[in-house]
């Protein structure tokens, strides 16, 4: 798959939904927020610092400028600090999505994990979607963890971005 539009389009998607999720987050206090509710990566805030995490690692590969954290490191402990981090990086992807041309979808991508440490050489278009995969699939764990709080995130679905509603609906 190497339509940059594609890819721009989950870009939008990631940076609205993190928005919506990050709006409710700020209303529910430091302590609730950071209470270790038996998730992957504990507490609303250990999910929101995993997502951060995700996307800079990726980002730091695609742009060749590495991220010196690891898995399971707190980025940030302050969530306004974490909420402005958020915003930053959603924009960095915004970005760097627009530029993005088939060629540099086709060509191949090596880095090595730090999960398991061996090195893997892969279209950047796997690449890249699976930086959207990663993030979905986490938020589904954060929207999990809302709702358990009693926070409903509205409708998460794809159809709903904003953009395409004003584009396509009448």
């Amino acid at each position: 798959m190497s339509d940059r539009t594609h890819y721009q389009l989950m870009a939008e998607y990631n940076a609205w939904m993190n928005q919506k999720l990050y709006t409710i987050c700020a209303d529910i206090p430091d302590e609730i927020r950071k209470a270790d509710r038996g998730a992957f990566f504990k507490s609303i805030h250990g999910t929101l610092n995993h997502l951060l995490f995700g996307d800079r690692v990726w980002m730091g590969r695609f742009t060749q400028t590495p991220f010196p954290a690891k898995v399971g490191d707190e980025l940030y402990s302050d969530f306004a600090e974490l909420r402005q981090e958020r915003e930053q990086t959603d924009r960095q992807i915004l970005d760097w999505v627009d530029q993005l041309s088939p060629d540099e979808l086709n060509r191949s991508l090596s880095y090595t994990s730090a999960i398991d440490n061996k090195t893997r050489s892969l279209p950047l278009w796997i690449l890249v979607t699976h930086l959207f995969n990663h993030q979905t699939h986490h938020r589904g764990q954060l929207t999990t963890l809302l709702s358990q709080l009693g926070h409903d995130p509205g409708i998460t679905d794809l159809p709903w971005l904003p953009s395409l509603n004003s584009e396509f609906c009448s």
